[in-house]
């Protein structure tokens, strides 16, 4: 495909300019978002130390709290991505963000195992739909030829948390042993890295737009270019994906193949 298209009789867009420029606008504030989505997601295990002293809870309180996470996350997958689709992703990213931003705060005020049984739970009923949100939302801004790029550089974010994450959160654990203002240190880090998600997902409301046809940044013709583009990917896949099933199905080498597979399981 050109990187040039005219989209209308005498002015040509240049695509690779139009989508690095989506692509500034729209990946960097998406990274840090998702950089503290995955550090919110493991920091207790940071605060694990201190936390079963500090609340006298077992490894086994721990391991449950911990993996409790995963039942929220996996029931409420789905149920958010259509809540996605009705309420618009700048709306429902937002909220999401600044729920599990105060789920995870919350956790500092945990002080028995039943308290950080439901904070874990509901953390990871709120951070369900974030990783599959956005790989839908920016589904409906890059085409097919150029997302596995941008992908890979949202995803960058999980390395970088990683690589930061151990890091700061020791040094939050460290600094702050002495129980500053009231607070252990594990106290003090579920609040310094969940409260920035709460403030992030504010920010989404203005950053973020229902998707490329809504984007006031991008002139009219940009934003054909994008539809443009996103209709010639519609174009060539199939319609449904009950008639790719049947195209299969119908296929003479799909009918045929069982036949020789029944000759080898018969002279085995």
């Amino acid at each position: 495909m050109s990187s040039s298209h005219a989209t209308d009789p005498g002015h040509v867009i240049d695509r690779d300019a139009l989508y690095r420029r989506i692509t500034l606008r729209l990946i960097p504030f998406i990274f840090v978002c998702y950089l503290f989505n995955y550090l919110d997601r493991v920091n207790v295990g940071f605060a694990k130390l201190q936390m079963l002293d500090a609340l006298n809870f077992s490894e086994t309180i721990y391991g449950l709290g911990a993996g409790i996470f995963f039942i929220g996350y996996v029931l409420c997958g789905l149920p958010s991505n259509l809540a996605l689709n009705k309420f618009g992703p700048r709306r429902w990213i937002a909220l999401m963000m600044i729920a599990w931003g105060t789920l995870s705060t919350c956790l500092l005020f945990v002080t028995t195992p039943t308290q950080f049984y439901v904070l874990r739970l509901f953390t990871g009923a709120a951070e369900a739909g974030f990783f599959p949100g956005i790989v839908l939302y920016l589904s409906q801004w890059f085409p097919a030829q150029r997302r596995g790029r941008i992908m890979a550089l949202f995803m960058s974010a999980i390395p970088v948390s990683g690589l930061l994450g151990g890091p700061f959160s020791g040094w939050i654990l460290n600094h702050f042993a002495a129980g500053q203002g009231g607070l252990a240190g594990w106290q003090w880090m579920f609040l310094i890295q969940g409260l920035p998600t709460v403030a992030l997902g504010c920010m989404a409301v203005f950053l973020l737009s229902d998707g490329f046809a809504k984007a006031g940044w991008l002139s009219a013709g940009e934003r054909q270019a994008v539809a443009d583009d996103l209709a010639a990917d519609a174009a060539g896949k199939p319609k449904t994906i009950s008639d790719s099933l049947v195209s299969v199905l119908r296929s003479r080498r799909c009918v045929r193949w069982p036949a020789p597979v029944a000759r080898l399981r018969g002279g085995c």
